[in-house]
């Protein structure tokens, strides 16, 4: 295997120049003489020895995902689509710049500092997480940190986060402009000052602004899995004077869809559905689902540019980004006609 000694050789430069090359620092080394080290490490397939750099640089390269779990949460971190598809992106934005992913679940604030304790993160980036002792800790180790779907407000710390009140609204709305006025809003527990929490709140907007009641007993929390959806399906299929559902999740739209076909309700003719993510499975799910869509992929990558430009002393534009959200229509959803003149 070539050392970087001999890559320095074969490019005629010393082994400094290639260092900074593989570091990026680019602006000290003239273009043609970074293109000549480039083509020179891809023909050799040279890899930079971690360790030694760590050593040399008190940096790993190395960025930990980090899933806090809940006690309670009984699906696994990597088991849940959307999670999927954003650290997708999380390691192709880390990967093309040079970086290496870590994913790890911790429960509590013990085994968080276990972690750092025994890897020498250069940064982590977190998913939904709420100004607690947990975060607290967090933010005592130092570590550089960025947020997905997190409302917590804090000036050492990056949010990258979605229009999640516009969401609720626009779903809503779209069911109520199809003629629907009795929506069920399911979703995971909604806690305060959380993502559920703004989709509420703008499933409840939407009803003001439309003159329709909030009832309280059409509101269902319990966890995002198929089976939790299935069995929610079920209840909502016994119901007679619902006519349509916005799920704050497409993994639980669909299991609400299929819970549904089990009561013998047909999604849309007896009962309408919304989903939010825009995840494969919306476009693949028996009835394709209508869904809030926002792209988890280029949330990930989002996340990872902004963690590295923080760790190599490039200030991101802002410490909180808010993307975009826009409805996706499909079969899910039928016009109610309620018959009254």
């Amino acid at each position: 295997m070539p050392t970087i000694k001999d890559i320095a050789r074969e490019a005629n430069v010393s082994v400094t120049t290639v260092s900074n090359v593989i570091h990026g620092k680019h602006s000290r080394v003239a273009q043609e003489t970074v293109e000549r080290i480039e083509r020179i490490i891809a023909v050799n397939n040279y890899t930079p020895n971690l360790s030694a750099r760590a050593l040399v640089n008190k940096s790993s390269r190395i960025i930990g995902v980090i899933n806090h779990l809940i006690q309670s949460q009984p699906i696994s971190f990597l088991e849940d689509p959307f999670h999927g598809a954003l650290l997708g992106g999380v390691e192709r934005k880390l990967r093309e710049r040079g970086y290496y992913m870590m994913i790890r679940t911790v429960a509590n604030e013990e085994e968080l500092f276990s972690l750092f304790r025994n890897w020498n993160l250069d940064g982590v980036i977190l998913t939904g997480l709420f100004e607690d002792n947990f975060f607290a800790r967090l933010i005592e180790s130092g570590k550089p940190v960025v947020l997905l779907d997190s409302y917590v407000k804090n000036d050492r710390v990056f949010n990258i986060g979605l229009d999640d009140k516009r969401g609720g609204y626009i779903a809503t709305q779209h069911l109520i402009d199809k003629g629907h006025r009795d929506i069920v809003f399911a979703s995971p527990h909604i806690y305060k000052r959380g993502v559920i929490d703004e989709r509420f709140k703008g499933y409840k907007a939407a009803l003001r602004k439309n003159n329709i009641p909030f009832r309280e007993e059409n509101v269902y929390q319990q966890e995002i899995t198929i089976n939790e959806g299935i069995a929610l399906g079920r209840i909502l299929g016994s119901r007679t004077d619902i006519t349509a559902v916005f799920a704050t999740a497409d993994i639980l739209a669909a299991g609400i869809i299929t819970g549904l076909a089990e009561k013998k309700k047909n999604v849309p003719r007896d009962i309408s559905v919304v989903g939010f993510d825009n995840i494969l499975l919306s476009r693949i799910v028996g009835t394709p689902l209508t869904t809030v869509c926002q792209d988890a992929d280029e949330k990930g990558a989002i996340a990872a540019g902004v963690m590295i430009d923080c760790l190599e002393g490039k200030a991101p534009a802002s410490r909180n980004i808010v993307l975009p959200v826009s409805l996706i229509e499909r079969a899910s959803v039928s016009y109610f006609n309620s018959g009254v003149s």
